[in-house]
Parts: structure tokens; C-alpha cells; sequence
């Protein structure tokens, strides 16, 4: 039996630990890269699921090109602050890490918690031929994180569709924020009230279900429940000047187009006495 000394001992194990660790780290690259693509495409399924559209997680990325056309992010004073072209792929506005989808809303609230700005991200679609938004949210809710993706139709008020999800609620009890059971009835609410003014949808016992502002609390699941309305109130309050301003710009088309409309009828009326 041939003897090494501890010399080549000792330099075959260095060879051989670096060998293995180049190749764990070939590797560990290799996942890294299908996990974030698998985040991603995860991600774009949450997004089509708030406006009903069901797919699998392999099919999210071509659906998403489909139907969302925008990404943009905002402040709280109503300042657009980037603009992603989901079609073509590029920024038309702003630098690449303010892509809404790629901003982490939580630094987002703490930025502006602590009088910074911050940029939120809205998600704009076409379905049925209509534009829609979509606003994403982030909570406490008891034992952790709560989320949500806030679906409303072109008058900015409406909900058409919604999910929530969380991190670590109870089964069975605050849990339940992901059930169709707790998320069907906020379709067809509404977050402004008759002055336009932010005022959510509140999460509550016993709430009226003609009520345009109120959906019933999870039964064991409150201080969920309480999460999920302060998420909503707090997040949903940060639109306010943008939704106001884009409201604004929509009446205002709305005005010229009936002037134009009548200008045209004018038009064809003259021509048709000159006849």
C-alpha cells in the first residue's frame, strides 16, 4: 500500500473541496435562475388571477403580455414616475429598477413613512375591450405579512376581481383570506365615496352586503380580518392623488369628445343645407 505524505494529503483535499464548490456554485447559478424565473412567472399568475383569468405558472408569461399593457409606478402626490411597455419590454420612463414590478412595496411604505418618496406600482390591462388597474397592497396581518391585488375597472372605483394571500395565518381561520368564500364578495364594492375621496372597503362582523364599502370578517379569523382592512385603508389611501388626477384627465377627454362629436354633427348638417 503506497504511503502520501501530509503534504499531498493535505493539497489533494484543498484540490478537491475547491473542485466540489466550483461545481455546487455551477449548480446553485443554474437554480438561482429557474427560481427567480419561477417567482416571476408565479407573480404574473397572482396578477392575471385579480382580473379572472386562470392559468398555470408555465403559461403566465405569454398571458400577462396579453393582457397587461403598463406597468407604471406613482407617488403619493400623483406623479407617474416610470412607465414599463409590457408589449415591447422596454422603460419609457424612468430608470430600470423602478419597474413596478420588480419594486419591493414594503421599502416603498417605509420610505415614505419616513417622509421620502415613494413609488407604487399599478398594473394597467385590457380585457373585454376595457382598461382596467390593478393595485397591489401589502399588511400585517397576526402572525405576518398579508397581500392583495386590487382589480378595478375604468372608473377607478369598481372592484372586478381581487386575491389575497399571506404568509403565516392560521389554517382554517385567518387563512381563510385566500378562499373564493372571502374574496367574491368584494367584487362589484367600491374605494371612493360619492366625492371621489379614497375611503376602502372595510373588513367587518355583520357587514350590510348592500353596502358598497363593507364585506364580512373572517368568523375566528378577527385580527386577520382587522389587518386586511387597515392594508387596504392604509395602501389604498396612497392612490388618492393619482386617482384623482387621472378622473380628472377622463372627464375632460369625455368633454372633448362630446365637443367634437357635435362639431362633427354640425358640420354634417351645414353640408347637407348647402346641398
Amino acid at each position: 500500500m503506497k504511503n502520501f505524505s501530509n503534504k499531498y494529503i493535505f493539497i489533494y483535499s484543498i484540490v478537491l473541496v475547491a473542485i466540489v464548490a466550483v461545481l455546487l456554485s455551477v449548480v446553485a447559478m443554474g437554480l438561482k435562475e429557474k427560481q427567480n424565473a419561477n417567482v416571476r412567472n408565479e407573480k404574473m399568475q397572482t396578477l392575471l388571477a385579480a382580473i379572472n383569468i386562470t392559468t398555470d405558472r408555465d403559461s403566465a408569461a405569454e398571458l400577462y403580455q396579453q393582457y397587461f399593457d403598463y406597468e407604471i409606478t406613482v407617488s403619493t402626490k400623483g406623479d407617474v414616475l416610470s412607465v414599463y411597455n409590457v408589449k415591447n419590454g422596454e422603460m419609457e420612463n424612468g430608470e430600470n429598477n423602478m419597474r413596478a414590478f420588480v419594486i419591493n412595496l414594503k421599502e416603498q411604505q417605509a420610505k415614505e413613512k419616513a417622509g421620502e418618496q415613494g413609488a407604487f406600482p399599478v398594473y394597467i390591462f385590457t380585457k373585454d375591450g376595457k382598461t382596467g388597474y390593478v393595485i397591489p397592497t401589502q399588511g400585517n396581518g397576526l402572525w405576518g405579512a398579508v397581500y392583495s391585488n386590487i382589480a378595478l375597472d375604468s372608473d377607478l372605483n369598481t372592484i372586478v376581481g381581487v386575491t389575497f394571500s399571506h404568509d403565516s395565518e392560521t389554517p382554517g381561520l385567518g387563512a381563510e383570506i385566500t378562499t373564493s368564500k372571502f374574496q367574491q364578495p368584494f367584487i362589484g364594492k367600491q374605494i371612493l365615496d360619492e366625492n371621489g375621496q379614497v375611503v376602502s372597503v372595510a373588513v367587518i362582523k355583520r357587514a350590510d352586503p348592500e353596502g358598497a364599502h363593507e364585506v364580512d370578517a373572517i368568523s375566528g379569523g378577527t385580527m386577520t380580518s382587522n389587518g386586511v382592512s387597515a392594508m387596504l385603508s392604509d395602501d389604498l389611501a396612497r392612490y388618492q392623488a393619482w386617482i384623482s388626477a387621472k378622473l380628472s384627465d377622463q372627464s375632460q377627454e369625455a368633454v372633448e369628445t362630446v365637443a367634437d362629436e357635435t362639431n362633427e354633427e354640425q358640420i354634417n348638417e351645414e353640408e347637407v343645407t348647402n346641398e
